[in-house]
């Protein structure tokens, strides 16, 4: 699939909006830019925050992020994020995304892969 530059602006304002949303614990917010695999999964946007702030430290409360190129990962269209966890170890999420009937973009995963530095 082509993810032409208005799809790369839009899946990044989609990430941005979901990161303010977890920023503020706007529960519906975040839940809103999930995909419906995702939201039939947790069921509830209360029960999603609730998962992210767990699991996901790193992506509910951020130091920083820098969106890197979009990609392609095993047939998915997919959005590196590197974060700076508030631990102060630097991540790379991986969101996958899924283009939806009506055009629009949901995230359909977010996976964190540590980031190894290079010794110079």
């Amino acid at each position: 699939m082509e993810v032409t530059d208005n799809d790369a602006i839009t899946i990044r304002s989609l990430i941005e909006h979901q990161l303010a949303a977890f920023q503020k614990d706007d529960a519906q917010g975040a839940f809103d830019g999930a995909s419906p695999a995702i939201q039939k999964q947790f069921r509830t946007p209360e029960y999603f925050i609730q998962m992210v702030k767990i699991s996901y430290p790193a992506v509910y409360r951020p130091r920083s992020v820098f969106f890197e190129k979009i990609t392609t990962i095993q047939g998915n269209i997919t959005q590196p994020v590197l974060i700076l966890a508030p631990d102060g170890v630097p991540l790379r999420a991986l969101y996958f995304m899924e283009k939806q009937p009506d055009n629009t973009w949901r995230i359909n995963g977010c996976f964190l892969v540590s980031v190894k530095s290079k010794e110079v």
